[in-house]
């Protein structure tokens, strides 16, 4: 079962009105809970499918909505003009309020005493790597391109970063500079793959044998992380 929830975030974080999250529940016994963390394109039809595939993979798994403190229900398709307004509300959300909301939906599951990791694409990458060093908690950042100014702030769990090699947005030098000052991490890079690899719905973006690997590496990290 799927459904939006409201999030407990603090007003100072959503003066416009309550937050959402999509919460996809898996069948069986849980592994874990795992926040799902938005593109900038929101929650929309692809980040809501890859929550469900946590789901199914057997984690109760909650996508809250990061532009919902400035504007609700944002939901954006992957042309020129909706990535020019998803970077404008991501500028205007910022990293510290996103991170509020990330603290809000990871209260929910570890309320219900479930151990709690995070998985975040793109910016969501970017504010997964901050939920490690700010929340303590266990994170997947695939293709962060704005995590470099915040690459001193030291782990406080197990973290794993994907990356593409021909993504222009991460150059090799930022990988080796996550791998210079993230020593702990884990890290890999897709030779194959471009920014955004894991959009399965956008075949300018996507590319299948690098997404189900780090899927299955992404797995597996839960797995051995949130026993």
């Amino acid at each position: 079962m799927s459904r939006w929830i409201d999030l407990n975030v603090p007003y100072a974080s959503r003066p416009h009105g309550p937050v959402r999250a999509w919460r996809a529940e898996p069948s069986g016994p849980s592994r874990g809970a795992v926040v799902v963390l938005q593109e900038i394109f929101g929650v929309n039809p692809h980040i809501r499918a890859v929550t469900e595939r946590f789901a199914a993979a057997g984690f109760v798994a909650l996508a809250p909505s990061l532009f919902d403190p400035i504007e609700s229900g944002v939901e954006l398709a992957y042309g020129e003009a909706e990535t020019q307004r998803g970077v404008a509300l991501r500028n205007q959300v910022g990293f510290d309020r996103a991170v509020d909301v990330v603290a809000a939906a990871a209260e929910v599951l570890e309320e219900e005493g479930l151990r709690t990791g995070v998985v975040g694409f793109c910016w969501g990458g970017s504010v997964a790597f901050l939920a490690n060093t700010r929340l303590g908690l266990p994170s997947v950042s695939y293709y962060g391109a704005r995590s470099v100014p915040f690459l001193d702030e030291p782990a406080r769990a197990p973290l794993l970063f994907h990356f593409g090699a021909r993504d222009k947005s991460i150059p090799a030098g930022d990988i080796e500079l996550h791998r210079a000052k993230q020593p702990t991490a884990r890290i890999f890079v897709y030779e194959s793959a471009d920014h955004a690899f894991n959009r399965d719905v956008d075949n300018s973006h996507y590319h299948a044998e690098s997404a189900a690997l780090a899927w299955q590496r992404t797995l597996d990290f839960l797995a051995e992380n949130l026993r």
